[in-house]
């Protein structure tokens, strides 16, 4: 079974390297790496060269900075039978591919594999985390799916026209493009599974300056995914309510750039589901 990795990059460098090292050192070998460079120089040709001699790489250019529209591209040009998304700034660690393959070669009716984020120590961060492995549905989507620890089948993914360009990074709806296309295939009756083992090293972002500037943006993300999906109120009021919680004992404990965080967060959620229509 042929993996293909799609991964939308630009201003990284470093990092992409380290990516793509990862990708060399993978016990499971039959892959492709499709990158879709939103660069507007040359600064990736000199890495794609080099990967080339070890694996094969697919090198997309793209002069539209969105990273919904560059997975699609990526998505679109895969030859693999399961497409990935990882960042550019993310590490596999040398199993994941060989588990991926694993869950989608024993278990055809699987079309969705989600895994978390860890940190080098193996604990999760970058959000809440279901605690266990489990199926996809509407409740468990939203601490279950993250971009660069999904994994689907690549022709229903191409079914539903892959990742939504109106919603992600590059947009004024700046996340929950990942639970919005997990949505929709489950909105087609396809099965998505959450394995808690598979974990993905990814930077701890949590409360960063960067964190706390996108606040705003990633929530409206999130507001307008819920209204779009008519989420059932008892799912989605939690996520309205947490970070009012968040605030109140921020303050308390005089934490202001939390506060900051996590009112950002809730302004933001509030205006995506208020402004976004259900369909």
């Amino acid at each position: 079974m042929k993996l293909s990795l799609v991964v939308a990059s630009v201003d990284r460098t470093r990092e992409l390297h380290a990516l793509l090292a990862g990708f060399e050192a993978q016990l499971y070998r039959d892959f492709e790496v499709v990158i879709v460079d939103q660069n507007d120089d040359d600064r990736l040709v000199p890495i794609v060269a080099e990967f080339s001699r070890s694996f094969p790489v697919i090198h997309l250019r793209t002069n539209v900075r969105n990273c919904s529209n560059a997975r699609n591209l990526g998505l679109f040009a895969a030859t693999g039978e399961v497409v990935g998304f990882p960042d550019d700034d993310c590490l596999y660690k040398p199993d994941t591919m060989s588990k991926v393959a694993a869950h989608f070669s024993g278990d055809p009716t699987l079309t969705l594999l989600a895994g978390n984020c860890v940190s080098e120590t193996g604990e999760l961060i970058n959000g809440r985390w279901t605690t266990a492995s489990c199926e996809i549905n509407d409740k468990t989507v939203w601490t279950t799916v993250i971009g660069f620890a999904i994994w689907m089948r690549t022709a229903p993914a191409r079914e539903i026209n892959g990742f939504d360009p109106a919603i992600g990074p590059g947009t004024p709806w700046g996340s929950s493009e990942e639970p919005d296309l997990a949505l929709r295939l489950l909105r087609r009756n396809y099965r998505g599974y959450y394995d808690v083992t598979l974990g993905i090293w990814h930077p701890d972002k949590r409360l960063t300056p960067g964190a706390i500037a996108r606040a705003f943006l990633y929530g409206a993300g999130m507001g307008r995914v819920l209204r779009k999906h008519s989420i059932a109120a008892g799912i989605a009021a939690p996520y309205f309510i947490r970070p009012i919680g968040g605030v109140v004992v921020s303050l308390l404990r005089r934490r202001m750039s939390h506060v900051r965080y996590y009112w950002g967060t809730f302004r933001g959620r509030l205006f995506g589901y208020m402004a976004a229509p259900s369909r």
